[in-house]
């Protein structure tokens, strides 16, 4: 049945005016970052639904660690009790190494390094997004987490915090394609920068001339340039080197020592200037 009289504009226009107003706000937020305050309103107003959503996870792995039997924990326990001994030793040697260390910095006059402020968060969701790689935390500004604070697992660093809510935190992993690090040769203390190449399970080293001196195997630390990332934690592994002199570059890639595809437990870092920014009752670890 034909309408005598239209209202409005027709289909067409309307898809066309939709699509330019999408542009319009795409260019908007990314030129002046308009939707920033936005965002962390809706992250906030979202979070207590990612919280409802774990807790049937849960509740599941708390039945479930319940119905673990006496002979497991029997076994657990003396495992856990042999490890202590062990670690006590080491605990001892520990002791010891700090007294020369310090008597060595006392001797070259340079400034000991304070310890750095630790806490443990939990992984909340993983984004889907196939050309991105970020996950989110449960620890957010009530945490005193903040934008570009370093991430860890128990192996090495997993990223950085990118995006802070009121109860959670947006992390952006060494693989993603935006992301970059620089790092130092274990073995000659040679630097490179890392990056990101859209694979859990793989990192790219850019820019490596043919003559550097690189093995496959080699491990690569943090060298804290840049000031996000404290010197000294394990970033990668190299895992192939192509040199191919028809190239100006070197072809290096490497091999996260995180383990970013089975992510649990995390572990957040303040530097030092954080720590001394912040009095002494909040610097104890949680």
């Amino acid at each position: 049945m034909n309408l005598m009289f239209s209202s409005g504009p027709s289909l067409p226009n309307r898809l066309a005016l939709a699509l330019l107003l999408s542009v319009f706000l795409i260019v908007f937020d990314h030129k002046f970052d308009g939707f920033g305050t936005t965002r962390v309103f809706l992250n906030s107003l979202v979070s207590p639904l990612q919280y409802l959503a774990n807790l049937p996870g849960q509740l599941l792995n708390s039945s479930a660690s319940r119905l673990v039997s006496h002979d497991r924990l029997f076994s657990e326990n003396a495992k856990l009790t042999h490890d202590a001994v062990l670690m006590n030793g080491d605990l001892q040697l520990l002791t010891f190494l700090q007294q020369e260390n310090a008597r060595l910095r006392n001797l070259l006059n340079s400034p000991v390094q304070h310890s750095t402020r630790k806490v443990v968060a939990e992984l909340m969701a993983v984004d889907n997004n196939p050309y991105s790689h970020q996950i989110v935390i449960n620890k957010g500004a009530i945490d005193d987490v903040f934008e570009g604070q370093p991430v860890l697992d128990d192996k090495g660093i997993v990223g950085q915090v990118m995006q802070v809510s009121s109860t959670n935190s947006r992390v952006l992993l060494i693989a993603d394609v935006t992301h970059a690090i620089p790092v130092r040769v274990a073995r000659n203390n040679v630097r490179l920068v890392v990056s990101g190449s859209g694979s859990l399970s793989e990192l790219l080293i850019p820019h490596v001339a043919h003559s550097s001196d690189l093995k496959v195997g080699d491990l690569l630390l943090s060298s804290g340039l840049g000031n996000v990332f404290p010197e000294g934690y394990p970033v990668a592994e190299i895992s192939s080197i192509l040199r191919d002199e028809s190239r100006p570059f070197s072809q290096v890639r490497a091999k996260p020592v995180a383990q970013l595809d089975r992510l649990k437990y995390l572990l957040l870092l303040w530097s030092d200037r954080v720590i001394e920014e912040t009095s002494p009752a909040e610097i104890s670890v949680k």
